[in-house]
């Protein structure tokens, strides 16, 4: 299979109105809607809003299929950070006052069996970032289902934090570069999708003058890297007072294809 089965929640931004129409055709036929999570009560089940005065509950054993207790039932903290978030689910249930039993559980375990079953390396998937560490990225790919950007994976040029490329809430492409099947563990790249070096290279040329950002310097101080783009860096002969991530007007002296190198001056 190389088709992405579940969208991250909250992909789609539009407004999130159903009919009842709309919700007993979701009920009947299995599908995976969304909707906004207004509050969790002191049972910790969540209260979704789903338009035209219509109001489902998620019940706190049908919030999470992860990450769950033996009976299913996740800590605390994981229900109250859902609240003014969107969220997938399926209709469970219909009740006679007109009460829309939710489930998200179903969708986490129908994608925790995509993953164990049809994901695959080298797939190229539509992903939410959800927390940024010193490390990497946790970003969602599918029905509340999270992989690991590690910060050397997001680009060529070397960061020191992945809060220079991303923030929380941002919506990027990302590569599946392994998986474990057992554990349900994805290990995401995103460095793949920013381009070759030949990619890169074709807006360039010798005795282009450029604004780059400093990267790093070698350590014997024999040059500083210079990010040209997110996967293409450049070494320049090393001068006093370059800082990390500061701005910096050099020079293209020489392109070595057959190293895939870029050598720079200071201008």
């Amino acid at each position: 299979m190389n088709e992405q089965k579940f969208m991250p929640e909250g992909w789609q931004t539009k407004d999130i109105i159903y009919s009842k129409d709309n919700l007993e055709n979701a009920f009947k036929n299995g599908e995976i809607i969304q909707g906004f999570v207004t509050k969790c009560d002191s049972d910790y089940n969540l209260h979704i809003d789903l338009g035209n005065y219509i109001k489902g509950i998620i019940p706190k054993e049908e919030v999470e299929a992860v990450n769950v207790d033996a009976n299913g039932i996740a800590k605390p903290n994981v229900y109250a950070n859902k609240v003014n978030k969107i969220v997938q689910f399926k209709v469970k249930d219909i009740c006679d006052n007109d009460i829309y039993i939710l489930s998200r559980k179903v969708v986490g375990k129908q994608a925790l069996q995509w993953v164990k079953e049809d994901l695959q390396e080298g797939m190229i998937l539509k992903g939410i970032v959800k927390s940024i560490q010193p490390y990497g990225v946790f970003v969602e790919i599918g029905g509340g289902i999270v992989g690991l950007l590690y910060i050397e994976d997001i680009s060529i040029a070397r960061i020191q934090t992945p809060f220079e490329r991303f923030k929380i809430g941002q919506k990027i492409n990302v590569m599946v570069k392994s998986i474990d099947r057992c554990s349900q563990r994805v290990i995401l790249t995103h460095k793949e999708l920013l381009g070759t070096w030949e990619d890169n290279i074709k807006d360039f040329k010798v005795g282009d003058t450029v604004i780059g950002i400093a990267r790093e310097e070698e350590k014997n101080k024999n040059g500083i890297f210079i990010e040209l783009k997110p996967n293409l860096v450049g070494l320049a002969d090393y001068k006093e007072n370059i800082k990390y991530g500061q701005k910096v007007n050099v020079g293209i002296r020489k392109i070595i294809p057959e190293r895939k190198k870029v050598k720079l001056v200071f201008v």
